[in-house]
């Protein structure tokens, strides 16, 4: 019987990478069934800009250290081996809890080609591109911003 769709294996150190100025990025899968990437923060790093996904499902798994997540209006902090689900529509923020240091595993389902919005987002945090040159890329890559201003502090 003839596989339609091969396996995808991604060895360690293959994957494509973005350095951000408080952490690390590794897309180990872009776009199909599904999306996958690795995320390491420094101390307290946000980890992306409030936003919602209007087609994809977003899976984090805290490989190490924690999370501090705002999902609607619950603040969250989850740790090693913890796992969130965030449905289409949930606006949400994330990053590594005040004084901890955070590695996730996230992955999107279905899956969209994102790795242009990592660099731009990386391009960003290390100050050679404004947050604004996203904005008119929100749905190519199912990332829809939220304006809140302190998603750290309780709503």
């Amino acid at each position: 019987m003839e596989v339609q769709n091969p396996a995808l294996v991604v060895q360690p150190g293959s994957a494509a990478g973005a350095s951000l100025s408080d952490g690390a990025f590794e897309l180990l899968a872009d776009g199909g069934a599904v999306s996958a990437s690795r995320l390491t923060l420094t101390t307290g790093a946000d980890g992306a800009p409030p936003h919602h996904h209007k087609l994809s499902h977003e899976v984090f798994y805290v490989l190490d250290g924690t999370m501090l997540f705002r999902l609607g209006e619950t603040l969250t902090t989850v740790g090693t081996g913890g796992l969130v689900i965030v449905p289409p529509g949930l606006v949400h923020v994330f990053g590594a809890a005040d004084g901890e240091v955070a590695d996730v595993f996230v992955v999107l389902s279905p899956g969209i080609e994102r790795f242009g919005y990592f660099e731009q987002l990386a391009a960003i945090s290390r100050g050679e591109a404004e947050f604004p040159s996203l904005i008119p890329a929100q749905d190519r890559y199912d990332v829809h911003f939220a304006d809140l201003p302190d998603w750290r502090s309780p709503g």
